[in-house]
């Protein structure tokens, strides 16, 4: 059973990010959205993610790292292929994960929403233990922040379609067992 203490899993390994700022005030905390990323795309290896939301990537590692050269951008939560939960910011505050996103009417995603990242491409399968440990990890959620619904859990591409697809056709909602 994953547990929150003050905005952090306890049973995550935290790599702090500077990618991060305060929420709006008085904003419910009421959606998850739920991505997918690899370092460079296709790798499982290293800790290249851990690299990028802490802006330590080594640009000049890969020939992909060009075209996300700079960028600052953080999630609050990544679920590893082995089903290891990491953890870049602190839930109570505003990761950088959505971009320009609208749900519901409402603009700017990162003001109310927690971002989990799953090691993976919009175009492969997910594992069983990833599966496994976002399922615990969204029952923790929705019991710490109670607004969080079932239709309040969606994906990157829900949120900003046109512009991003993650986390892609591969990604096993049925898997979710949600309440």
């Amino acid at each position: 059973m994953y547990e929150i203490s003050e905005g952090w899993f306890k049973q995550s390994r935290r790599v702090e990010s500077p990618n991060f700022n305060e929420r709006p005030e008085n904003i419910s905390i009421d959606t998850i959205v739920i991505h997918s990323i690899s370092l460079p795309p296709g790798c499982y290896e290293g800790n290249d993610i851990d690299c990028f939301f802490a802006n330590h990537l080594d640009w000049d590692k890969d020939p992909y790292y060009a075209s996300i050269r700079g960028l600052e951008v953080s999630s609050h939560l990544l679920i590893r292929r082995t089903g290891e939960l990491v953890q870049y910011v602190n839930l109570w505050s505003r990761a950088w994960h959505a971009g320009q996103s609208c749900l519901d009417d409402r603009e700017n995603c990162n003001d109310f929403s927690i971002g989990i990242e799953l090691e993976g491409t919009d175009c492969s399968p997910f594992e069983v233990a990833q599966y496994d440990t976002l399922n615990q990890v969204i029952r923790a959620l929705q019991e710490y922040f109670p607004d969080i619904s079932k239709d309040r859990i969606v994906g990157h591409s829900d949120i900003a379609p046109g512009r991003k697809t993650d986390p892609g056709s591969e990604f096993d909602w049925a898997q979710l067992k949600l309440d």
